[in-house]
């Protein structure tokens, strides 16, 4: 795996990522995320599985999605 601190330009060899059960389809708007790392993996689904994926502190991603969850993130 070839990475930087907060990315990695394969993400194929990560494991155990998923879709959001809030991503719509065909829309090409999905984020996948990946269990089990001590950094929390995403990656845009639009650049396929060998496509980068950028690097989260727990904490980071945890803030995040709380933020998105509260509306509080601007368009």
């Amino acid at each position: 795996m070839v990475s930087s601190e907060h990315a990695v330009v394969d993400s194929s060899t990560l494991t155990g990522w998923y879709k959001s059960s809030h991503s719509g389809g065909d829309q090409g708007e999905c984020l996948e995320v990946a269990r089990g790392h001590a950094a929390v993996p995403v990656r845009d689904s639009k650049a396929g599985p060998a496509g980068p994926a950028l690097l989260f502190s727990a904490d980071g991603w945890a803030s995040f999605v709380t933020a998105v969850k509260r509306g509080q993130l601007q368009d």
